[in-house]
C-alpha cells in the first residue's frame, strides 16, 4: 500500500464536545473527556484532524449543538478533508440522523466509536457475541429512526393488504438476534457457573484485576505470573477475560483474571452485555483496584471504576488499590495504608509487598502434610489430585503422599497424615 493510500485508508474525523448546564456531569464534555476521546479514535484507528467545543444552556433539541456550531464543524470538515465527526456526548438517533444530513459525513457518538473499538478487540467467541449484543442493542433504536418515513401510514399507496413494512421486518430480524445473543450468553453463564462451583469445591480463591482502561492490569498480571499477554499503551487493550495460576506462597495458591478496563461515559448497554465476563467480579475473593497514579486525573478515573463497581453488585468484595506507575512519579508521597499498595508492574517495584497482602487477605489455613495411605484406600490419592494440591507421590510400604491441603481436607484425612500437622484440640482437652 502506497503512503498515499495509508493516508486515505484512515478515517479523518473532527471531535465535538459539549457542556451543558442542564446535562448531568457525566455526560458533558470537559478538555479531560475530549483528549480521552481523541485517544480512543487513536485506537479505533483514526486520526483527529480538528476539535470544536461548545459552551451552551441546554442542547438543540434537533442538531444537539445548535445550528451556528454546525455551520462551524461544516466549515472544518470541509478545511481539513474529514470523513468523520465524532461527538463526546451522547446523541439521540434523530440528532445523529440531522448531523449527518448537515454536515455530509458519517457522525458517531462516543458509545458508537466504543463499540467499534470492542467490535476490533474481541477474540473469543463470548467476547465477540457480547459486542454484538451490545452492537444490536444500540442499532435498534436508530433504526427506528431510519426507517419512519416507511412506517404504514392509513390508506397510503402500497401500504394495504397484509405486508410488512420495512422497519416492521428489520425490527422483527434485530428483535430476534437480540434473543438468540442472550441465550448464547446464558448459556457461558452456566458454564461459567459449572467452573465457578468446581473452584469452590476445590477452595481455589480468585482475584479480580479491575481498573480503568490502560491502567496496566495485563502489565501487572504478566509481572505476577510470568505470561505474556499483550499489554500496549492504547485503550481496551484487553477485552476478553485472562485468567492465570499465581503462587502466593507454599501453601496458598489463586487464580488471577485480568477484565476489560473501564472508562467513563460507558454505555449502560455495553455493562449490561459484558456482565458475562464481569459477573466474575462479585464471586471473586478479592479485587486488585489498579490506579495510575501517572496520570493527573486518576482521582476521577478510580470514581468512575468504584461507581461500576457498585453497579456490577461488587461492592462487598473485599478489596487492595494497586496505584501503579510509580515509576513516573519521581519525588512524591506514595499512597500508603492498610489497603493501599504502591507498585510498579513494569520494574516489579512494590510486588512483594502486594503479593504478600494478597496472602493475607486469603490465607485460608491451608498447610503442606505427609499422608501414609494404604494400598487398599487408593481412591484417597485420586481424591488429593482432584481437590488438593499434590507435590510428590511415592510408592513403597503403602503410598507416601505430600500435599496441600485445606483445613476441611485436613480433618477428613487426619488418621494419614504422619507429619506436617497437628490436630487442633477441643478446649476441654487443655
Amino acid at each position: 500500500m502506497t503512503e498515499n493510500q495509508e493516508k486515505k485508508a484512515i478515517n479523518r474525523a473532527v471531535l465535538v464536545g459539549l457542556n451543558a448546564h442542564c446535562l448531568p456531569e457525566a455526560e458533558n464534555a470537559d478538555d479531560s473527556s475530549m483528549e480521552e476521546l481523541a485517544d480512543l479514535l487513536e485506537t479505533a484507528g483514526g486520526v483527529c484532524v480538528g476539535t470544536v467545543f461548545q459552551n451552551k444552556d441546554a442542547p438543540d433539541p434537533r442538531t444537539f449543538i445548535g445550528e451556528g456550531k454546525v455551520a462551524e464543524v461544516k466549515e472544518l470538515v470541509d478545511a481539513m478533508g474529514a470523513d468523520m465527526v465524532i461527538v463526546d456526548n451522547p446523541l439521540s438517533p434523530s440528532q445523529q440522523r440531522a448531523l449527518s444530513e448537515d454536515l455530509k459525513v458519517q457522525v458517531l457518538d462516543r458509545a458508537a466509536l466504543i463499540l467499534d473499538i470492542f467490535a476490533q478487540r474481541a477474540r473469543t467467541k463470548e467476547g465477540r457475541l457480547q459486542v454484538e449484543l451490545a452492537q444490536y442493542q444500540y442499532l435498534l433504536p436508530r433504526l427506528l429512526g431510519m426507517w419512519t418515513h416507511l412506517e404504514r401510514q392509513e390508506g397510503a399507496i402500497g401500504t394495504r393488504g397484509p405486508g410488512e413494512t420495512q422497519l416492521e421486518t428489520d425490527r422483527r430480524h434485530i428483535r430476534r438476534k437480540i434473543q438468540k445473543l442472550r441465550e448464547e450468553l446464558e448459556q457461558v453463564r452456566r458454564v461459567r457457573s459449572t467452573q465457578r462451583a468446581r473452584r469452590e469445591k476445590n477452595e481455589v480463591p480468585v482475584v479480580a484485576i479491575v481498573g480503568y482502561t490502560n491502567a496496566g492490569k495485563s502489565t501487572l498480571l504478566n509481572k505476577l505470573t510470568g505470561s505474556d499477554i499483550p499489554a500496549n499503551n492504547r485503550l481496551f487493550d484487553t477485552l476478553d477475560t485472562t485468567t492465570r495460576t499465581l503462587e502466593i506462597s507454599d501453601t496458598c495458591t489463586v487464580l488471577l483474571s485480568d477484565t476489560v478496563g473501564f472508562i467513563r461515559k460507558l454505555p449502560h448497554h455495553l455493562v449490561e452485555a459484558f456482565k458475562a465476563t464481569l459477573e466474575e467480579l462479585s464471586y471473586a475473593d478479592l479485587l486488585l483496584h489498579v490506579i495510575d497514579t501517572s496520570n493527573p486525573e486518576w482521582r476521577a478515573q478510580a470514581d468512575v471504576v468504584d461507581r461500576l463497581i457498585v453497579e456490577l453488585g461488587a461492592e462487598q468484595t473485599p478489596r487492595l488499590e494497586v496505584f501503579n506507575k510509580i515509576d513516573r512519579c519521581p519525588g512524591e508521597i506514595l499512597p500508603h495504608g492498610e489497603d493501599i499498595v504502591s507498585v510498579s508492574a513494569r520494574t516489579g517495584q512494590g510486588l512483594d509487598e502486594l503479593l504478600q497482602k494478597i496472602g493475607d487477605r486469603l490465607d485460608t489455613g491451608a498447610q503442606k502434610v505427609v499422608l501414609r495411605i494404604p494400598y487398599d484406600k487408593g481412591g484417597i490419592v485420586d481424591l488429593l489430585h482432584r481437590e488438593a494440591k499434590v507435590e510428590r507421590v511415592d510408592y513403597g510400604d503403602a503410598i507416601e503422599v505430600e500435599a496441600v491441603c485445606t483445613p476441611v481436607q485436613l480433618g477428613r484425612l487426619k488418621e494419614y497424615i504422619v507429619s506436617g500437622w497437628t490436630p487442633p484440640k477441643e478446649f476441654w482437652e487443655d
